[in-house]
């Protein structure tokens, strides 16, 4: 009877997942056919790995008409980006990176007193797309991470300097979406709003997608700050009466080393980590990600000058 009810769940979390996955690819379309020049935001992470696989299965078997943008700030996990670097050429994409450390070296941006980089990738971000004359970008935001971002539709119209103003959302009645901006503006689309961190993992598990190393459980040098495990780079090290120690830990989203933090973890497997994160009740930002823990309007912020 167990293994009977058991199967019952799988086919019914199958059915699921199989409709996000055509509502996403659907959205994926709409941006091609509405926009003239789109990007998609390409990290390394695992909803970028999600995004960047729906949109090749979107375009099959014509080549991806998308160009692939990283806001690199340099102080990245090496794993990360060996695997951007990797699946680009495997693909044949096109990458285009704008690195931080190119606006800190002319001057257009200084280091921040703490640090992290992470909120500097706004500048690079707008003046990218100004450069480029980009008018749409896909991103693998979703609601379920941030109150912010639970805002937001899924077409996101941003102003003349990349701002976001939640007071212009436009509605979105049976997945009819609204991408019409005026000269100068440019729409941020997120077709991975609907799904939650575990619809992500189901998704990579039905469909076999690569992710960094990092996801999975590994050992490596930590130390604790506020409640999550650092890892020492060149984005810093552990300060006075701090302990490094060897722990078995892993990535549940990625970002500035600075700020990203690893959780403690034996998860070495797709089902392993499914069953971990099925228990938790914080999402992948909230437990890992310091640059939200700034102020409780952290990511409205950022996201009202231009972050994505």
């Amino acid at each position: 009877m167990s293994a009977l009810v058991l199967d019952d769940v799988s086919a019914e979390q199958t059915d699921t997942i199989r409709a996000l996955e055509a509502e996403s690819i659907q959205i994926i379309r709409e941006v091609v056919a509405e926009f003239d020049r789109p990007a998609l935001l390409f990290s390394g992470g695992k909803d970028s790995a999600v995004l960047l696989h729906l949109a090749l299965k979107a375009m099959t078997p014509a080549p991806l008409p998308i160009t692939l943008l990283h806001v690199d700030t340099g102080h990245n996990l090496p794993e990360v980006i060996d695997f951007r670097d990797r699946i680009v050429a495997e693909h044949g994409l096109d990458l285009v990176v704008a690195n931080v450390e190119d606006w800190i070296a002319d001057g257009r941006l200084q280091e921040r007193p703490d640090g992290t980089r992470n909120p500097l990738q706004t500048v690079p971000l707008l003046d990218t797309v100004n450069e480029r004359r980009f008018d749409a970008l896909l991103g693998g935001a979703r609601r379920d991470e941030d109150r912010a971002r639970a805002k937001e539709r899924i077409f996101s119209v941003r102003d003349a300097f990349g701002g976001w103003d939640p007071r212009r959302q436009r509605p979105e009645l049976w997945q009819v979406y609204n991408g019409r901006h005026a000269p100068g503006e440019h729409t941020r689309v997120f077709p991975i709003s609907n799904w939650t961190e575990l619809d992500v993992w189901h998704y990579i598990d039905i469909e076999s997608v690569e992710l960094p190393s990092i996801y999975y459980a590994h050992e490596r040098p930590v130390w604790l700050r506020d409640g999550m495990w650092m890892t020492p780079g060149p984005w810093g090290q552990p300060a006075e009466g701090d302990e490094l120690l060897v722990k078995t830990v892993r990535y549940r989203t990625v970002g500035d080393g600075s700020c990203t933090g690893a959780v403690e973890s034996t998860a070495a497997t797709i089902d392993e980590i499914i069953a971990e994160i099925s228990v938790s009740r914080l999402t992948e930002r909230g437990a890992t990600r310091a640059d939200d823990r700034l102020t409780e309007a952290a990511m409205e912020d950022r996201k009202r000058e231009g972050y994505f």
